[in-house]
């Protein structure tokens, strides 16, 4: 027993510290969950809370991420309800409305699969489901997501391929492109032109000036505009010193994350950005 308990804080030092690596991802995924910064980090809080109240949550034979986004779920499901419930008006309102709606657990489920990018077994022990039950959620989360919501996108992008394959994929789901810009003043004439339902915005634009200047400038114009942002270094925005989007894109990106991010950001019409 002393051995055994010897060897477990011998190994603490290096599992906190691979623990503390991932939970730049789990606030990322919190936050996607519950449409909310300040909701999400509440809940990676309460996840770390637990760990120290009860070191055995993590005593197992899976990666520490695994584990760590298995430890978050045990706290999520004793809430009884995904979201915090708000009775404020407009788009947090309507994201409530359009949550009772979905399937149970099916949000979830497709979190992890698009956006975290675990594998169906891995999601399925987080879960604590069968991975015939979390493949099945994540088919279901796509299809009733897909089919509630279709609106206009607009797109901040610098690279001719990558817009080319963002428009691509928008289309196909559905929604119509406004059009795509290139630099942050391309970006503002655009949407004020038009005004988008949804915004993809990468970081770094052609001109070097940044996609989070346009989309902070655009919102100020437009107001409550649903944002997902697209970077090759999603760890350099995820540092918890500023807001931060509830979506987040990796480049390189699959077509399943973005028609993932794209239907959930419309259907819940995520406000958070980068402003300081």
């Amino acid at each position: 027993m002393t051995d055994s308990h010897n060897s477990t804080r011998e190994q603490s030092p290096d599992m906190a510290m691979r623990i503390a690596a991932e939970l730049p991802y789990l606030r990322r995924y919190a936050r996607a969950l519950t449409g909310s910064q300040d909701t999400g980090d509440r809940y990676a809080a309460a996840t770390l809370e637990a760990i120290l109240a009860d070191r055995s949550i993590l005593s197992n034979d899976d990666s520490p991420r695994v584990a760590l986004f298995r430890a978050f779920h045990m706290v999520w499901s004793t809430t009884g309800t995904p979201v915090e419930t708000s009775s404020a008006p407009g788009l947090e309102q309507r994201a409530q409305d359009l949550l009772s709606a979905l399937t149970p657990n099916t949000r979830e489920a497709l979190l992890l699969r698009t956006v975290e990018e675990f594998r169906h077994d891995e999601i399925a022990r987080i879960m604590q489901v069968p991975q015939s039950e979390a493949e099945e959620l994540i088919t279901i989360a796509l299809r009733e997501m897909e089919s509630a919501v279709r609106g206009k996108v607009m797109v901040i992008e610098d690279e001719p391929l990558i817009a080319m394959d963002l428009r691509n994929i928008v289309t196909d789901m559905g929604h119509h492109v406004t059009g795509i810009a290139r630099t942050r003043d391309q970006a503002v004439a655009l949407g004020n032109k038009e005004r988008p339902d949804l915004i993809l915005a990468d970081i770094q634009l052609a001109d070097n000036s940044s996609g989070i200047d346009a989309v902070n400038i655009l919102l100020k114009d437009l107001g409550e505009v649903p944002v997902i942002f697209i970077t090759a270094f999603p760890d350099r925005l995820l540092t918890g010193e500023r807001p931060e989007p509830a979506f987040l894109i990796s480049k390189p990106f699959t077509v399943e994350q973005v028609r993932s991010a794209v239907s959930q950001a419309m259907f819940f019409a995520t406000t958070e950005t980068l402003a300081s």
